[in-house]
């Protein structure tokens, strides 16, 4: 019985419910995670050739091996159990929303008298984040606004009502200046400073009209009860806000909260953006870019990119808009009641305002594209000319912009090591560096080594777009290099990235498919880059080398003994001075030097495994630093 036997057969007891399918292949990667009503039906349609489908899923059924499928109660946790199990492990068929850089959020902590400050890390102790603002300078108005508004404390004091109470803490400068109500002294309730905390979370999500009211129903008590001063007060904190909203880019009539989704695409990269609009105004936009997408129709990708966001997201609106239907849109509407509790209306607007605003995110699309491929044009022409000079010489199809060298070394065949340096756009990374400490070569085979630490290297799942070489070098001629084309062609990655073989002596260039050697110019740069990385990875390889040599010279009987490290003996040696002495000592004396518990090990050792010399007498030498009295 084949494996496809087997196979097909699982799939025929797969259940009906919904659930979440992970595909896998041969060596039991993760390639693909996806979600169903109906497990077996929607596993099955993988094995079928009965429907068109697009290049990327032709590729990913020609991998597939095996499946796994987990089970959920209902289709909103099949789709939030899919989205965690694609963060976790990545899968290479999967789409990956990327964004271009790491944006700040605003954090407010989960403390009894909580802070408010802008932060790049995401730590889940039940803080909460608001972001992240693409744009610094109006994360830093917000956040000014947001203390001019509200007397929030700005230091990092541990405060909790009883370490208040026990007047631990004093006041700072913001107090005396007016910009904090001194909570660390108890000069303001926990119930009113979390009261400010309640108003920033309004103003951070976009509820600035339901504020506005509340602030206007406070001033007028105030008034009312002839506490002007106090009345005064929150008339600045209004004006302030006021002040705020008037700053807001766009304005709706209906004081709708509604998010807008749309995307653009040039080549195979699509860049999708999301404007969140808040009581009808414009309060943040949020951009992602999917790569190799040239094959994944619009529908996927708004469908893929709108469950990511809500799983991440607390607030939903009651209004989404999009430029094109998705691909389920039932599964994605339930999934955003579920997270609302409410209605959520999913629109795609051919007319009127609506449709203007999609237009307006579509506008926004294009620019950031056109942005990023530029940039990307400069970051091409800014490579350094060595990286040129190279790609020529050696005439590869596309820059060398990732080059992985690897070299071997080892003294007699012992402390058989090898290393493998990193050159992003002609520099080292030596951040990526990496070092192994070879296993299966005995002896000295160099093409034994050159085997292992390839197939250690290569043998992982696919490396990311960032993470691939263009360019591998194989310090060694030609040997060397057939050894490690043997390694990759398993593995099935020969043709992922160029590789070459270079030889020291004459500075020979080896290709896999060419028994002749090739000779770059010595003058060239492109050549000059090949030796740096070769004699960058030597040096690494040496380096390590030398220090597991080291380790290993020192080695004495001591270290044999179950528990007794380096630095126990090297103590019980310059201590009683030599193997022998240590044998014949007292476990009072051992105690003395290295302890109780180490004594005792060493005199088990020595009652059972290591029995003293046949000249050993009685006499216990001195410790290191007494003198003989005869």
């Amino acid at each position: 019985m084949n494996a496809e036997t087997d196979l097909e057969k699982r799939i025929a007891r797969l259940p009906t419910g919904p659930g979440v399918y992970l595909h896998k292949d041969e060596k039991g990667t993760i390639i693909y995670v996806g979600k169903a009503k109906n497990l077996r039906s929607r596993v099955r349609a993988y094995f079928q050739q009965t429907r068109p489908v697009d290049a990327k899923t032709k590729a990913l059924m020609k991998k597939i091996a095996d499946v796994d499928v987990i089970v959920t109660d209902t289709e909103t946790e099949a789709l939030i159990l899919e989205n965690t199990l694609i963060k976790e492990h990545r899968p290479k068929y999967n789409v990956l929303l990327k964004d271009d850089k790491s944006y700040p959020y605003i954090r407010i902590t989960k403390e009894e008298f909580p802070r408010v400050f802008k932060t790049r890390r995401v730590i889940r102790d039940g803080s909460r984040y608001y972001g992240p603002y693409t744009d610094g300078t109006y994360l830093f108005y917000l956040l000014k606004t947001l203390r001019l508004i509200f007397p929030l404390r700005s230091c990092e004091l541990p405060l909790t009502e009883q370490s208040i109470a026990a007047g631990k803490y004093r006041v700072c400068l913001d107090y005396h200046i007016k910009k904090c109500e001194g909570p660390c002294q108890g000069f303001v309730s926990r119930e009113v400073y979390n009261d400010y905390i309640r108003q920033v979370h309004q103003i951070l999500i976009g509820r600035t009209k339901e504020l506005e009211r509340s602030l206007e129903q406070r001033m007028s008590e105030l008034a009312e009860a002839l506490r002007f001063e106090d009345a005064l007060v929150v008339r600045s904190r209004l004006e302030k806000l006021r002040e705020y909203t008037s700053r807001q880019k766009v304005s709706m009539a209906d004081e709708v909260d509604r998010d807008v989704f749309a995307l653009t695409r040039s080549g195979d990269v699509v860049c999708i953006v999301v404007l969140t609009i808040r009581d009808g105004n414009l309060v943040g936009k949020r951009h992602f870019f999917v790569y190799h997408a040239t094959d994944i129709p619009d529908a996927e990708l708004l469908q893929t990119t709108i469950e990511q966001w809500y799983v991440e997201q607390d607030q939903v609106p009651e209004e989404i808009l999009l430029p094109t239907d998705v691909v389920d849109t039932d599964i994605l509407t339930s999934f955003l009641q579920a997270r609302r509790g409410r209605t959520v209306a999913v629109v795609v607007p051919k007319i009127g305002d609506k449709r203007k605003l999609v237009g307006m995110a579509e506008s926004n699309a294009d620019v950031l594209l056109r942005e990023f491929l530029a940039q990307q044009a400069l970051k091409d022409q800014s490579v350094s000319r060595a990286v040129l000079a190279l790609q020529q010489d050696l005439r590869l199809p596309r820059l060398p912009r990732r080059i992985e060298c690897f070299d071997n070394s080892h003294m007699q065949g012992t402390d058989y090591v090898s290393s493998m340096v990193v050159f992003i756009d002609g520099k080292p990374k030596k951040s990526e560096y990496r070092r192994y400490k070879l296993e299966s070569v005995e002896g000295n085979d160099d093409f034994d080594a050159m085997r292992e630490v390839i197939r250690r290297r290569y043998t992982r799942a696919d490396d990311g777009e960032e993470g691939r070489p263009d360019l591998v070098i194989i310090d060694g001629g030609k040997g060397q290099l057939s050894a490690a084309m043997e390694v990759l062609r398993s593995l099935g990655r020969d043709k992922e990235f160029t590789v070459v073989g270079l030889a020291k002596r004459l500075e020979e260039v080896f290709f896999p498919d060419s028994s002749e050697p090739m000779f770059i110019p010595r003058a060239s740069s492109g050549l000059r880059l090949l030796q740096q990385a070769r004699d960058e990875a030597h040096r690494f390889a040496i380096t390590y080398h030398r220090t597991l040599r080291s380790k290993r010279t020192f080695r004495t009987e001591l270290t044999d003994i179950p528990g007794i490290g380096e630095a126990t003996a090297r103590k019980l040696l310059v201590a009683l001075g030599s193997v022998d002495a240590v044998k014949a000592t007292t476990l009072e004396a051992l105690a003395a030097v290295v302890g109780n518990a180490n004594a005792q090990r060493i005199r088990t050792w020595v009652e059972t495994v290591a029995p003293l010399p046949p000249d050993t007498t009685d006499d216990v030498p001195p410790i290191s630093g007494s003198t003989d009295p005869t």
